[in-house]
């Protein structure tokens, strides 16, 4: 799958898991506190009926003299008496900090109930009942709604995999049309490029023929090409590649890519200033460091200005070119290293070198950076 795939299949990831998990936790929410509501209005009806049953024997109570007063006790139940100034009178339970304006209210773990005593029995004004809140039911359904949202997060995120892939399949065949078009150029463009310039090459050596000016023409027209085919080989075949890591010689290598790119830099007329330290060592792939070595020269190249300046500089912890160029803008500098982008879009090209250095950069885990103001574009690759 092509990075492009990948952030669109992701950024429509997000976009619908976000928002219907988030529909659903909400939904969620709410039918568990609708739900744990009626559980407690389910206790708190257990109550009213406890209390009245408190009631109808303290009635009795008031009404038999001769019999010995006691209080009713139950096990489930606390429950204490008070009168009219809302002082304690008698009860299994005294009650701290009662909340006289409201009929039923939870306080920690325990559901109360206030309810008033009409007419007075026993001098009793109100009657406190309570019971310890049973947490069972609650646990209960608190389990059942992350069950519910674990199943239904399990299934939309199925659904949405099977979605997305709908919705990425046409730009996987848009994107497959173009490889194939790409394939099939560069498979037309090798031969004729290569045959350009193995005929160029030998008039130079062995022919002493006229229109130098125009050879040189030519020969910068086809190592384009040639360049070109390259890269766009190179974005075909990227993750099919058989690399053989080696210890590399860049400096040696770095001396032949500038050689190769002389008539570029002589028809426009650069002045180049080369500090390259010898027999500088690192693991990467020949073909990867032709490729990188390649595009950072051509751009140095191609956005310079005409007897401008080209400063090369290779050490042993980084590799920086420099050129004297039109600066580029700062926004533009995070966006040039997408594919296709471009920083001026005057110059020639597809837009694609960047993003081939890019990519050879993440894979050896080099550092990429790019600085640039009036007249000076530097970029560094470090190891």
């Amino acid at each position: 799958m092509q990075q492009s795939e990948k952030r669109s299949l992701f950024r429509f990831l997000a976009i619908y898991l976000g928002s219907t998990f988030t529909l659903f936790l909400l939904v969620t929410f709410i039918f568990y506190g609708f739900q744990k509501h009626q559980i407690i209005n389910n206790q708190n009806s257990k109550l009213l009926v406890k209390s009245e049953e408190i009631i109808q024997k303290l009635r009795k109570l008031s009404s038999t003299y001769e019999e010995r007063l006691i209080y009713p006790k139950y096990e489930d139940f606390h429950s204490a008496i008070y009168n009219l100034n809302k002082e304690y009178i008698f009860g299994s339970k005294s009650y701290e900090k009662i909340q006289w304006e409201k009929e039923y209210y939870q306080k920690g773990e325990e559901l109360l109930y206030v309810r008033p005593v009409k007419p007075y029995y026993l001098g009793a004004s109100y009657l406190v009942i309570s019971q310890k809140l049973n947490q069972e039911p609650l646990t209960e359904l608190f389990r059942l709604s992350l069950l519910f949202l674990l199943v239904a997060g399990v299934i939309f995120t199925l659904l949405s995999l099977f979605l997305g892939k709908l919705f990425i399949d046409p730009m996987k065949e848009s994107m497959q049309t173009m490889n194939k078009f790409i394939e099939d150029t560069t498979h037309e463009l090798n031969t004729p490029i290569s045959t350009i310039l193995t005929n160029i090459e030998l008039l130079e050596t062995i022919h002493n023929c006229n229109g130098k000016q125009e050879m040189r023409r030519i020969e910068i027209a086809s190592k384009t090409l040639s360049r070109l085919y390259e890269d766009l080989t190179f974005l075909k075949l990227n993750h099919n590649y058989h690399r053989e890591i080696t210890a590399l010689n860049l400096s040696e290598l770095l001396e032949e890519r500038i050689e190769f790119f002389t008539t570029m830099i002589e028809a426009k007329h650069l002045q180049v200033e080369k500090q390259i330290e010898q027999n500088i060592i690192i693991d990467i792939d020949r073909n990867d460091a032709i490729r990188l070595l390649d595009n950072l020269l051509s751009n140095a190249i191609k956005y310079n200005k005409k007897f401008g300046e080209l400063n090369i500089n290779l050490n042993r912890q980084s590799l920086t070119i420099q050129n004297s160029g039109h600066s580029i803008e700062a926004k533009k500098i995070e966006e040039i290293h997408q594919r296709f982008k471009r920083a001026n879009s005057s110059e020639g090209g597809f837009g694609i070198g960047l993003d081939i250095i890019g990519q050879v950069v993440q894979r050896y885990n080099f550092n990429f950076q790019i600085n640039s103001k009036e007249n000076h574009t530097e970029v560094t690759i470090s190891w």
